[in-house]
């Protein structure tokens, strides 16, 4: 069962039936998607994305998936999960554009790795994000992931894989008590 999880201003919870227009349109909006995965998909691929989360993500059990809510509205989409391309578990989030520049995207990416590193007992805690990305670049470098290599992907562009490590969080913690 995918617990609830709480932040000063944010509710991650399981998605419901109910979610699939919110969802559909966060991944529709190309200032968003283009981040994510292989970039902007159909209408249609995101429908079926959508309904993936429940029959095959929930029903096995596969991973951590949420839906980001603030206020009662969905406002973004948040993962974390096992994956081949960093060999450990990656975090991967998504906001709304408007919910963007006011510290809910660092609010959401310290809750996936407190939860990556307390509840999953996780040595480390992996991101990828396009070398384009700065904004979530410079959020990841904030919260303590720091850069490990490059991927070039097969259009050319860049992935750059970020691993964020307990033992160098908990020592900046320490140094800030």
């Amino acid at each position: 069962m995918i617990p609830t999880l709480r932040t000063a201003r944010l509710l991650l919870e399981p998605y419901i039936p109910e979610d699939e227009e919110g969802f559909v349109a966060l991944f529709q909006d190309t200032r968003v998607s283009q981040w994510m995965g292989d970039g902007p998909a159909s209408e249609a691929d995101d429908r079926a994305l959508f309904g993936r989360i429940f029959t095959k993500v929930y029903a096995r059990k596969l991973f951590d998936v949420w839906a980001v809510r603030r206020d009662g509205v969905l406002i973004g989409h948040a993962e974390i999960k096992p994956t081949d391309v960093v060999g450990g578990h990656e975090i991967v989030y998504a906001l709304i554009p408007t919910a963007w520049g006011n510290g809910l995207g660092t609010e959401l990416a310290e809750k996936l790795v407190a939860y990556g590193f307390d509840t999953l007992g996780l040595p480390e805690v992996h991101a990828t994000v396009a070398a384009r990305n700065h904004a979530s670049l410079a959020l990841l470098g904030r919260i303590g992931f720091e850069h490990v290599r490059d991927i070039e992907e097969d259009d050319g562009t860049v992935t750059q894989v970020l691993t964020c490590c307990r033992a160098a969080t908990q020592g900046r913690a320490k140094a800030v008590a």
